[in-house]
């Protein structure tokens, strides 16, 4: 066999070794969270709502360090129906500047603190930083939202410490530089590829298996193509056997197919929640709450009384 069919074998047997461990962890997948003294379950679509305690959210939203107004928003989100409230300090809009982690810290964990005591294991901190993930995680949040995927170690071992669930995303480098041409080979088998060594790398180190979720990046490092096709072919996520999240809400692509500014994307908005739980998303996070629990329900009844195709 010549040196360069031998290499092509290697790599065959390599992305076939995957793909069954994939399979594997598809036939155990996870049908519930347990956040501190709460059991959150996945026999039906869960809806994440967004704070962003932030002066510069991509999305029109952000509060600008007001703790106060950021602690008023999250409850507005569990009286329409949130199941869980995800508070950030930090933008991840493309070609956003780093925050220190203090101020960070400043914007979120005083807003952690208030909500998680109002509702127990429902608070998420969305960041990329192990101290603000401690300092949070130490405040009452239960989960935590690493747009990263877990590159940091120490975030690693922050998680596993604290036995707290953990959303693994996908991003191109970091947002200062994520929408330079990316590019993928096939974006959906890249994502996942990249996503299964983050899970591995997360369970070596400690985290609990049975709270690790993940989410393939939607506009982290992405075309608008790259977008609808992952959305399109959301379910071949679930073979990684990790509860699926799923952030499309107001999205530069819902703007680039709708041409509506980002705090006019209510619509569209929905629209990819809807096909993102019919193609398998379990927890859709969202910036519009009561909207997006009303037409979930709807699209579940209707679905639940439609015949049944091949």
């Amino acid at each position: 066999m010549s040196s360069a069919r031998r290499s092509v074998t290697l790599v065959e047997r390599s992305v076939s070794a995957r793909q069954k461990a994939h399979r594997d962890r598809g036939a155990r997948a996870v049908k519930t969270i347990k956040l501190g003294t709460c059991i959150l379950r996945l026999d039906e679509p869960r809806v994440m709502g967004i704070v962003n305690n932030t002066p510069d959210s991509f999305s029109g939203d952000g509060i600008g360090g007001d703790v106060a107004l950021a602690v008023e928003r999250g409850m507005a989100m569990f009286s329409e129906g949130a199941d869980i409230v995800d508070v950030g300090g930090e933008s991840t809009r493309p070609g956003a500047e780093p925050v220190p982690a203090d101020i960070e810290t400043r914007r979120t964990v005083p807003v952690v603190e208030r909500l998680g005591a109002s509702r127990p294991g429902r608070v998420s901190i969305d960041t990329m930083k192990p101290e603000v993930a401690e300092a949070a995680l130490f405040a009452g949040a239960s989960m935590v939202n690493d747009v990263s995927g877990l590159r940091n170690d120490r975030m690693i071992q922050v998680v596993a410490e604290h036995d707290a669930a953990v959303i693994i995303m996908h991003m191109l480098d970091e947002p200062r530089t994520m929408q330079r041409r990316p590019r993928y080979r096939d974006v959906v088998e890249d994502i996942s590829s990249y996503l299964s060594d983050r899970i591995e790398a997360a369970e070596r180190g400690g985290v609990n298996a049975r709270k690790i979720m993940v989410d393939p990046g939607i506009g982290f490092g992405k075309t608008l193509d790259h977008n609808l096709e992952i959305l399109a072919r959301l379910r071949e996520f679930k073979a990684l056997g990790k509860p699926l999240v799923l952030g499309a809400s107001r999205k530069a692509f819902i703007g680039k197919l709708t041409g509506r500014p980002a705090n006019d994307r209510l619509g569209g908005s929905i629209a990819a929640a809807v096909i993102a739980v019919m193609h398998g998303a379990d927890i859709v996070r969202v910036h519009d709450v009561g909207e997006t629990v009303s037409a979930l329900r709807t699209a579940r009844a209707i679905a639940g009384v439609l015949p049944k195709t091949d």
